[in-house]
């Protein structure tokens, strides 16, 4: 860039000097619950959970650089169904920023979608947590990790969790999180159908189905088996203990489910279950071979759009490019 023209006591920049080229790009996984637990719900609207989450190596990425007000850019698979209002979860991570920092909320954000939209998955939270830590460097706004945290667990449930990643047990709404100690990796095959839900619509099937009898308080202490599968790198046990209090509700909604289900039942799976609140579906296997032939009985049986496998646990966001 040219240098400023210097006039009398001021600086004014000559009409060709362009915005800085920097660039902030910030990756963040998405996630999958090893176990969901909810509560009836509560006179606020929300439903206490108690969940395990784990973080698994399919990822958002948030690349953030200098503009004038706040554009929102997508690309990726299923980018079309992205919206890049102010409905989205970055815009308001970004503006949530800037609105406690005291900066102005000027950046481009061009977002890359990696993690099923709408899929249980938490794609958009992964935005978010993104966003927040790509707006941080680029703006030098200086927040700790705690103050990011704290700044996350406004903007949804999920989004503490995929600043941090790794395992952990959430309870409240889900953001409030306890680390979970764990041994090696765990390996998994994903179901995806481009054809979301929505997780309230989930929700209030949930709701329907314990209309007449309240489900009891959530409590962590219904997975000791699984946290002790966690501690010992025991994939057959976690497989066992794998669980979700949304999933008949899902099935309502999609009874088609059932079938990438049993897909992956049948190809060896040592537990299945939908992810988050669907319609993902998300399969434990033996190592990263089995994963493979798993992913490969979905895409031979014909019960996703599209396949993935991953590997867990993985860190929360972190920025992966810093510069020009």
């Amino acid at each position: 860039m040219r240098p400023p023209t210097w006039h009398s006591e001021h600086v004014t920049l000559t009409p060709v000097d362009a915005l800085p080229s920097r660039e902030v790009r910030v990756r963040a996984p998405g996630k999958v619950n090893l176990s969901l637990r909810v509560g009836a719900r509560q006179p606020d609207g929300y439903h206490p959970v108690s969940t395990v989450f784990q973080a698994v190596s399919v990822y958002e990425e948030v690349v953030a650089s200098p503009h004038e007000g706040i554009l929102v850019t997508v690309g990726g698979p299923q980018s079309d169904a992205v919206p890049t209002d102010d409905s989205n979860l970055a815009v308001r991570a970004a503006r949530l920023l800037a609105e406690r920092t005291g900066v102005v909320d000027d950046v481009h954000l061009h977002l890359v979608k990696g993690v099923p939209v709408a899929g249980g998955m938490a794609g958009g939270s992964a935005d978010a947590a993104a966003a927040l830590v790509a707006c941080d460097a680029l703006w030098s706004t200086g927040l700790s990790r705690d103050d990011l945290a704290r700044l996350a667990a406004s903007l949804g449930a999920d989004v503490p969790f995929l600043l941090t990643g790794h395992t952990a047990v959430g309870a409240g709404r889900g953001d409030l999180l306890t680390p979970a100690l764990t041994r090696g990796e765990f390996h998994w095959a994903f179901a995806v159908r481009d054809q979301g839900l929505s997780t309230a619509a989930v929700y209030a099937a949930f709701d329907a189905r314990h209309r007449d009898a309240p489900p009891p308080a959530p409590s962590d202490a219904d997975d000791v088996p699984l946290m002790q599968a966690l501690l010992a790198g025991d994939a057959v046990a976690l497989g066992r203990a794998l669980h979700n209090d949304l999933q008949p509700a899902a099935l309502d909604l999609a009874p088609d489910l059932a079938e990438p289900l049993q897909v992956a039942r049948d190809a060896g799976a040592l537990g299945v279950v939908v992810s988050g609140s669907g319609p993902t579906v998300a399969a434990l296997a033996r190592n990263r071979q089995h994963a493979l032939v798993v992913a490969a009985a979905f895409t031979a049986a014909g019960v996703a759009d599209r396949v993935l496998t991953a590997v867990g646990p993985v860190a929360g966001a972190r920025v992966v490019s810093n510069g020009d």
